[in-house]
């Protein structure tokens, strides 16, 4: 079977985005190429979650998972990933529900996950690809992807995006438990743990929007979870700044 006609979903995380949701359901519904969404609502206060319901009674593409409370962006993943791989879809995705990430660059991220096992979506690949964004958001964003790329070695130009596709052997290569990130940190933990396997990891330009509705998650707690982090990445790949072989 065509890898472009096989089962594909899209992982959404939400808290408190009932204004951007339909908008992001029918522009993916909408797409040539077929995928379900999964949405993972962690107990949204102003209704996402069931907002959520109701479009997925209106879509069988659209599934709901429901977490009781907020426990941030990399365990709502983790349980996703989980979920998606017990479905058995073959190409999973990462994506905001902002509306940040544009639905429209998911065919590009098949097509090069054709030869690749992880494919990232790149705000800063042959240019920068931020509209919206403070100047001060965007040398934060800069100089977090510099910092990572001196510590831990990984040469990618946007390892803290989360605009992502995985192929399910990739997912299943990791120990999902063991991730201990939590916040935008855990972008770079994900692909590094890919990385440091040798696995094949390729990056697609994407144009990036900061959202018209909601407020961002960004905090100082964050930020310094992202410095931690990838001082002990390096440590876990033993100080090695490539690959292990």
């Amino acid at each position: 079977m065509d890898a472009m006609s096989r089962d594909t979903l899209v992982i959404v995380p939400t808290y408190n985005e009932r204004e951007n949701l339909p908008t992001l359901v029918e522009r993916l519904l909408k797409l040539p190429v077929s995928v379900d969404l999964l949405i993972v609502d962690d107990s949204s206060p102003d209704g996402t979650g069931q907002l959520a319901d109701s479009l997925s009674l209106k879509h069988p593409e659209v599934h709901v998972l429901h977490r009781s409370q907020k426990q941030g962006l990399g365990r709502a993943y983790c349980a996703g990933f989980a979920w998606a791989l017990e479905k058995g879809f073959d190409f999973i995705f990462e994506m905001d529900g902002d509306l940040s990430h544009n639905p429209d660059d998911i065919p590009a991220f098949l097509k090069a996950a054709q030869n690749a096992d992880l494919v990232l979506g790149s705000r800063y690949c042959n240019g920068i690809r931020v509209i919206n964004w403070p100047l001060n958001r965007l040398m934060l964003s800069l100089c977090a992807a510099k910092y990572v790329q001196m510590i831990t070695g990984m040469p990618f130009s946007d390892p803290t995006g989360g605009f992502k596709c995985f192929r399910r052997q990739t997912l299943q290569s990791i120990d999902l438990g063991s991730v201990d990130s939590n916040g935008y940190s855990f972008q770079i933990e994900m692909t590094h743990k890919i990385w440091r396997q040798g696995l094949r990891i390729v990056e697609v330009p994407i144009i990036f929007t900061d959202r018209f509705h909601g407020t961002s998650k960004m905090s100082p707690k964050i930020v310094r979870e992202a410095l931690r982090i990838t001082w002990k990445l390096l440590f876990q790949n033993r100080l090695r700044r490539s690959p292990q072989k």
